[in-house]
């Protein structure tokens, strides 16, 4: 076989494309007491940028409210890759596009989000790993 068909799948580069937090209700809320309930919200979103490289970004929004509905913190991360993907079969690429991209930039935006957390004054957040195949199968069911 030519060099020139072998399926190409690479990472060119990963970067946060956004990183916001916030602390509505600074500095008092620190003095409250009660478990926050911790809400994680995950979205995902690909795009062409030119023949062979795709932008992949996953989203991860975590709020945190106490029972008296106060937000404690708003943490939103955009994580970002620019994905090499040559010689592949269309479908293939839609795959992975919506599953081995965002599986690969998933522990990044995990890390931001527990150390952004962190350095606002709140105890880590650690988030448990996401079956980003079960979300894409749902939304092939969704769009069928």
């Amino acid at each position: 076989m030519s060099e020139e068909l072998q399926p190409v799948f690479s990472i060119e580069k990963l970067y946060v494309k956004d990183l916001s937090l916030e602390v509505p209700h600074a500095p008092q809320i620190f003095l409250e007491q009660g478990e926050p309930e911790v809400d994680m919200r995950v979205a995902t979103d690909s795009s062409k940028l030119e023949e062979g490289f795709h932008e992949v970004t996953v989203t991860v929004t975590v709020t945190a409210k106490l029972a008296n509905d106060r937000v404690m913190f708003l943490n939103e991360i955009s994580q970002s890759g620019i994905f090499r993907l040559e010689n592949i079969p269309e479908e293939d690429v839609k795959l992975l596009l919506a599953v081995a991209c965002p599986n690969i930039l998933f522990p990044y935006a995990r890390e931001a989000v527990s150390a952004s957390i962190t350095r606002a004054g709140f105890p880590p957040v650690l988030l448990a790993p996401i079956n980003f195949e079960a979300m894409y199968q749902q939304a092939q069911e969704g769009n069928a």
